[in-house]
């Protein structure tokens, strides 16, 4: 279009043309884009310190994925530990109640006799709780020697010899002098009368406590339930009540983070050792087992706090993640996105001078056109 001769006017009208529609480009661009900044051509220090902006505030928008998962993780622990806080109150109170259950004992009465070997000879009788008839009928004879702990002995014999219901009663009772009174007890809880003389005394007592035995049983069914229940706090491969550990990352360079120790909150871990009905009809054993318990408990309620208050760190680091997101796009968008209004008045006023200069142009054209006249 260089052989083309325009006058010095309506070249001046046609540079003013296209200065606006340049300038109507970059306006409707801005609109349909809604920035103000789309490359690096348009400011290059606005653009990139944007870029940079918006690429820390991804990073960190993955790592706050993560702390909600560290603070699943921690719920489930926490969910854990109070289930089996209840259930270690629970072993507790079944403790409390096989101890409020006194194990009952035989005590003979009468005096001994050991003047004449007829004197040392006799039978007890011994029937299971609930059966109508003696199970096992021994007769005792202590005449090897006149005393009565001979006396004593030769009754353990009978009775660690005998069978009851075709099982043996060895090591289920146990026979001891107490003051010149013989005395007999249930080693594992069965309860059983025992009738009979022997030796100038006589016994008509009820022996053992099935009830603390049915008690140790349930006990144990409940450490049961809590090492089912340690194992099953896990959230996506990680069990913080089996011992493992949770770090939790803060920052895009993970120069920031939290390390959460695993426990062990098994029986195992918490020191509540199993028990048995022989061990449990010692009062002093179920003392033990009641403070075992009570410790317990004190532990449990040290984990807790311990999650707790990691929980409150990782969910208030949580919190401020999202606001420094919030924060990092915000001062991103001041840097490129472009103010609407401004532009829209920004394009009224480029089509107004677009037509301006279009009136202006057609004017300047007129003088040439005086020349078609002359003809």
């Amino acid at each position: 279009m260089s052989n083309i001769t325009l006058t010095a006017s309506m070249r001046s009208n046609l540079l003013s043309l296209q200065s606006t529609q340049d300038l109507m480009d970059t306006t409707q661009e801005r609109l349909s884009t809604g920035k103000k900044v789309n490359s690096a051509i348009d400011s290059p220090s606005s653009f990139y310190t944007a870029q940079s902006l918006n690429n820390r505030a991804s990073d960190l928008s993955s790592l706050l994925d993560s702390m909600g998962q560290g603070i699943q993780t921690i719920k489930a622990a926490n969910e854990g530990i109070e289930a089996i806080t209840t259930f270690v109150q629970q072993a507790k109170a079944i403790a409390n109640s096989a101890l409020d259950s006194a194990s009952k004992v035989a005590e003979s009465t009468g005096t001994f006799k050991a003047a004449t070997a007829t004197d040392n000879k006799g039978s007890l009788k011994i029937s299971i709780s609930g059966s109508d008839a003696p199970i096992a009928d021994l007769e005792i004879d202590n005449t090897n020697g006149n005393t009565i702990d001979n006396l004593v002995s030769a009754i353990q014999d009978a009775l660690d010899s005998a069978t009851i219901k075709g099982v043996s009663t060895a090591d289920k009772f146990v026979v001891e002098n107490d003051n010149g009174k013989i005395k007999i007890s249930s080693v594992d809880g069965t309860e059983a009368s025992i009738s009979g003389t022997a030796a100038g005394l006589s016994f008509n007592n009820t022996i053992g406590n099935a009830t603390r035995a049915a008690n140790a049983e349930q006990f144990n069914g409940i450490m049961e339930q809590i090492d089912q229940l340690a194992k099953d706090s896990g959230y996506k491969g990680i069990n913080l009540l089996q011992k493992n550990d949770l770090t939790v990352v803060f920052n895009e360079d993970r120069s920031s983070k939290i390390d959460i120790k695993g426990v062990d909150a098994s029986s195992t871990g918490l020191k509540i050792a199993r028990v048995n009905a022989e061990g449990w009809m010692d009062d002093a054993n179920l003392n033990e087992t009641i403070v075992s318990t009570d410790a317990a408990i004190s532990q449990l309620r040290t984990m807790a706090s311990e999650f707790g208050n990691n929980y409150s760190v990782v969910q208030n680091r949580e919190d401020f993640t999202e606001n420094l997101i919030n924060v990092l796009t915000e001062g991103a968008d001041k840097l490129t996105l472009a103010d609407m209004n401004e532009e829209s008045a920004n394009m009224l006023a480029l089509q107004t001078r677009q037509q301006l200069a279009i009136n202006s142009l057609s004017l300047a054209s007129q003088a040439a056109q005086s020349v078609l006249s002359l003809f």
